[in-house]
């Protein structure tokens, strides 16, 4: 059995195909939706049971997410996206090595060829997926940063075009440093984008590799020689949920921060203004 690239279609709802993958994503929400109604139907004040063992993790996030930030209300402001991501991809990882994900299926036709093709599969194991949930994490950085700062602070880390018009008043010297900024902003908004294929491509390429090495291994020795494999793909999968929400949280840090060199002007004339009062 071999396991193909991209995620199998295992049904349709007129032009609209439904992957494997897509089923793995919608078990996964309708997972969360279904603690959150309970959580909702259960909270108390003295929390305990589930309740309990949610606001645990809960905690946890935040206490790791305001080590980051430094700041215990950004941390909070974080904590739905980061936070969702980090569990999001911990469960969808760990699905895809339940037992039938991957090998229980139907036999058909897929690429011109006749397979095993998979009812489940793990959703973070399909680049839609994974190049979904970068963009999400990237966009919504700006979102957030355009927010704390406001838009034309935000574009002006990317853009540059104050700087060249201050700039033409001060000589050629000023002008070429000017426009070395201008080039530097366009060279950023370009690292955006790769940003979004870094961290989709490296959630997709470990997962992937992981199904694929415990492919081979199953089918090489069904039955006692995969278990330690499991056992690595299991920290695999913390590990890359991590990875993934800890550069999301780096990203929207560096976001919601003023330009540099905005910090120290505002700090210094606030000084000033102080001591010019005394």
């Amino acid at each position: 059995m071999i396991v193909p690239l991209a995620a199998e279609p295992v049904a349709h709802i007129g032009s609209f195909v439904i992957t494997n993958s897509m089923l793995n994503t919608w078990i996964a929400l309708g997972l969360f939706i279904i603690l959150a109604l309970v959580l909702r139907s259960r909270r108390a004040l003295v929390p305990r049971g589930i309740q309990n063992f949610v606001e645990t993790i809960l905690e946890v996030l935040i206490d790791q997410i305001e080590k980051v930030t430094n700041d215990r209300a950004r941390a909070r402001r974080f904590l739905p996206i980061v936070g969702s991501l980090f569990v999001f991809i911990l469960v969808s990882n760990w699905m895809g090595l339940i037992p039938g994900v991957g090998t229980i299926g139907v036999w058909g036709l897929h690429e011109g060829h006749v397979m095993l093709i998979p009812l489940f599969r793990a959703a973070t194991s399909d680049l839609n997926t994974t190049l979904a949930l970068a963009v999400l994490a990237v966009v919504s950085s700006h979102i957030l940063g355009i927010m704390a700062i406001g838009f034309f602070r935000h574009a002006g880390k990317f853009i540059q075009l104050g700087g060249i018009w201050k700039s033409l008043r001060k000589g050629p010297v000023a002008i070429f440093a000017a426009l070395i900024e201008f080039f530097v902003g366009i060279l950023e908004l370009i690292g955006e984008v790769a940003k979004m294929l870094s961290l989709s491509l490296r959630l997709f390429g470990n997962v992937f590799a992981g199904e694929v090495l415990l492919t081979v291994i199953a089918g090489l020795i069904a039955y006692a020689a995969p278990l330690p494999f499991i056992f690595l793909e299991l920290i695999v999968g913390v590990v890359q949920a991590t990875v993934f929400s800890m550069l999301t949280l780096v990203y929207l840090t560096v976001a919601t921060e003023p330009p540099h060199g905005e910090e120290g002007h505002d700090e210094a004339h606030n000084g000033s203004h102080e001591a010019s009062h005394s």
